[in-house]
């Protein structure tokens, strides 16, 4: 059996005859879909043909990844797995080069459809994502894609959500494997609603992870660490929402908790979240209510520390794989420190040396990113206000693999005004520029989507863009920053206007 670590793209959902005609969400269409897909699969390995999946690199990506692997492992296939920053004409091209055999994609994708069926025998791939897709007009691919169906791949399902419905459609014994789809979800921030819970299709998949005894779910404080770190450090740790003056400062933290009078220790041990009593909670989240009020924050912001907390019940007490969130922060590490091999074995089961190697990786991580952070508010006119955008230039100084997080961070921050989404550049490689973008709840409830303007912004300059109405992503040659842009700027300027 060979497995190494390649991609796994979650493509747009589209089977032909199996397309909606209206945005209503048609779940039965959407499992059909599903079903579909899966047959072509089993058609794949009956004939014993060798299966490369391709999958993106961050934590959604990853558990989608390890889910279709574990998925053709029980099925006793031949495949592997290849991890990839995004899917363009390079990746595309090593993928011919490979040969002939089957594809199947996870967590991206859906913005390059006209180069897959260009490049690639559409018989022979097999399309799992989340992301909106590039038109209406690939009948020949084989596509599993909630946006086809009326539902928003943002919010309701995940690119692991995808590759876990089309698993079980596989074998209904992978329902064991629906708790990596909720790693997954979390990992993509599908939980970005008022209770910070996962709904629709993705509330589904919860059930599935209940009833198969893997998942627990209950209500309380979303602290980073709950059963792994001590509280003051799961305090700093938390960055969504961001907590100025605390997320990231423990010596602060721990001199806010002992003048609240909270005991840190038992017998010589630090004491977790989980350890703290009902009353215990309640005082510390009245008193960040009161200091995020003296910052003159929305009240608001602190009901976003209480929501939907999901725990792996499988995994050993106090290990960082238990809580989901935790679990997906490590996978997203693993994917952004250029470890995706590690985050793939965690995800497929390996409980041994990879999980003792992701805590150095998780602790590079969150250095990097503080660095960054830290760079960004002290460094003047790193963050720019247009007409219409914020833009954060990070060229020269951001990796390419952080800036989605960093974007993703700042947006949540509460640094910024909230009537303008962000958009951050940094340099990539070949001399390209590659750019993140994220809208606020604001813009969102205008009807902004920065997936659609990212996908035919960077178009016009002969790159490649698209994502979500709240997160996008696009990828163009650096000569082309300026106006693209500017370009940016115009469109986001007439949608929210127009909106208005």
């Amino acid at each position: 059996m060979e497995v190494h670590v390649l991609i796994v793209c979650c493509f747009i959902s589209r089977v032909d005859g199996l397309m909606d005609s209206e945005n209503t969400s048609n779940p039965k269409a959407f499992y059909a879909s599903a079903a579909y897909a899966a047959e072509k699969i089993n058609d794949f390995v009956a004939k014993g043909l060798f299966i490369r999946v391709v999958s993106h690199l961050d934590a959604d990506g990853l558990t989608a990844a390890s889910i279709m692997a574990k998925s053709l492992y029980r099925l006793g296939a031949l495949f592997r797995i290849r991890v990839e920053k995004q899917l363009d004409e390079d990746v595309v091209e090593a993928l011919v080069a490979e040969g002939v055999s089957p594809i199947i994609f996870n967590d991206l994708g859906s913005g390059g459809l006209d180069l897959l069926q260009s490049r690639l025998s559409s018989n022979d791939i097999v399309v799992l994502d989340h992301h909106q897709p590039l038109g209406d007009t690939f009948p020949t691919l084989t596509q599993v894609n909630p946006h086809y169906h009326g539902f928003n791949g943002a919010q309701e399902i995940s690119g692991s959500g995808v590759a876990y419905t089309v698993a079980k459609k596989l074998n209904a014994s992978n329902i064991d494997l629906a708790s990596l789809a909720v790693v997954g979800a979390l990992g993509d921030s599908q939980d970005r609603n008022p209770k910070r819970e996962l709904r629709s299709l993705n509330k589904t998949i919860v059930a599935d992870g209940v009833n198969a005894g893997c998942l627990s779910v209950e209500n309380d404080l979303t602290f980073y660490g709950r059963e792994t770190r001590p509280i003051h450090k799961a305090l700093a740790y938390t960055t969504n929402p961001f907590l100025p003056g605390l997320s990231g400062e423990e010596d602060k933290c721990l001199g806010f908790l002992v003048n609240l009078g909270i005991k840190l220790q038992n017998r010589g041990r630090w004491r977790a979240l989980n350890d703290l009593k009902a009353d215990e909670k309640q005082k510390i989240f009245s008193e960040i209510a009161k200091w995020l009020s003296s910052k003159r924050l929305p009240s608001t912001v602190v009901l976003r520390l209480i929501g939907g907390v999901y725990t792996l019940i499988q995994e050993d007490r106090g290990s960082y794989l238990r809580d989901a969130r935790e679990y997906s922060s490590l996978l997203n590490a693993c994917g952004r420190m250029d470890k995706a091999g590690l985050g793939v074995s965690i995800g497929f089961g390996d409980r041994e040396k990879a999980l003792e190697e992701v805590q150095d990786v998780f602790t590079a991580y969150k250095k990097t990113l503080a660095e960054y952070m830290d760079w960004i508010t002290t460094t003047p006119n790193v963050i720019e206000e247009q007409k219409n955008i914020y833009l954060v230039n990070g060229r020269g100084t951001i990796n390419e693999n952080m800036l989605g997080t960093i974007t993703t961070i700042l947006i949540s921050s509460n640094i910024l005004a909230k009537d303008k989404p962000l958009i951050a550049l940094t340099s990539a490689e070949n001399d390209l520029l590659k750019i993140s973008g994220r809208a606020t709840s604001t813009n969102i409830e205008k009807k902004l989507n920065l997936g659609t303007i990212f996908q035919e912004a960077s178009a016009k300059f002969g790159g490649t863009g698209g994502g979500h109405d709240a997160a996008a992503g696009a990828q163009l040659h650096q000569k082309f920053a300026d106006d693209f842009i500017q370009l940016i700027d115009q469109l986001v300027g007439s949608s929210l206007n127009e909106k208005e």
